[in-house]
């Protein structure tokens, strides 16, 4: 059973105190480990030089050299039965080392086992496509590319896939904005209206979740149905309305729950 913590503040307490705090590293676990990984890890080295290798959390590590990345991943498909490609995806190292961290993730169906293969790449250097090798490679290498701006070559179709494609920068980039830049949230307008239109339209609500209760050019009334356009805003609903009654009604419901709830709390003391 697991130790028992107080959670009456837990909601006021700060996870780390510290601002700076650094995660932990994953204890890195040598190869000889396992009687598997071990003989995986003999072949591979046989024929494509490793530049590292460990177990961490029962995955088995190994980087690489990345203009070797297609040769590894053929001999871990064909000779060493890590037939299902899971992901492929970089982690942005531009700021510390000047470049990427490139991984792939593999699953070996028959041996229960699971294998990172790891390369690191300059930041404008050119990452040869697996796409022939497993089919899953076409949408994450394009996302690789979309999101980070890794340049991949020798893929049947290399373009943006979440962005459009003239998007500029890349958005899971560190450098990149938090909360975007200006031009995200005047996008759309300037595409279809124009950017005559930007004062007429106004911005784009770049929150998916912001809903304005008020706005009858974005969203329905339901139960109380207005014209397209309509203005509501400052109480201001037109008479054929409900809106402000049912406002009233609910505010009035929530009280008088409230008072019952107090009421039965009193008898039972």
């Amino acid at each position: 059973m697991r130790e028992y913590k107080p959670k009456d503040d837990v909601q006021n307490k700060s996870y780390f105190s510290d601002r700076f705090y650094i995660t932990p590293s994953i204890p890195k676990v040598d190869v000889c480990q396992d009687k598997i990984f071990l003989d995986d890890v003999e072949l591979l080295s046989s024929k494509v030089k490793i530049l590292d290798k460990y177990i961490q959390k029962e995955h088995l590590v190994i980087y690489i050299n990345p203009k070797e990345n297609i040769n590894a991943i053929e001999i871990l498909k064909n000779e060493l039965q890590y037939d299902m490609l899971i992901d492929i995806s970089a982690i942005d190292y531009i700021s510390s080392k000047g470049g990427f961290e490139i991984f792939y993730e593999f699953l070996s169906m028959s041996k229960h086992k699971r294998l990172r293969l790891k390369c690191f790449i300059e930041e404008k250097e050119e990452l040869n496509s697996v796409y022939s090798l497993f089919k899953m490679a076409n949408w994450s290498e394009r996302e690789m590319y979309d999101m980070y701006g890794v340049k991949i070559i020798n893929h049947p179709n290399m373009k943006r896939i979440l962005m459009p494609n003239d998007w500029h920068d890349h958005p899971l980039r560190k450098t990149y904005p938090l909360h975007g830049d200006e031009a995200a949230s005047w996008y759309e307008v300037d595409k279809i209206f124009g950017k005559e239109a930007r004062e007429i339209i106004g911005p784009e609500i770049r929150d998916a979740a912001a809903i304005d209760r008020y706005d009858t050019t974005r969203f329905a009334r339901l139960g109380h149905e207005v014209p397209y356009g309509t203005d509501i805003t400052n109480g201001k609903e037109p008479e054929h309305t409900p809106l402000a009654y049912q406002e009233e009604g609910g505010v009035k419901l929530i009280k008088k729950f409230k008072e019952e709830e107090s009421v039965t709390l009193k008898e039972r003391r």
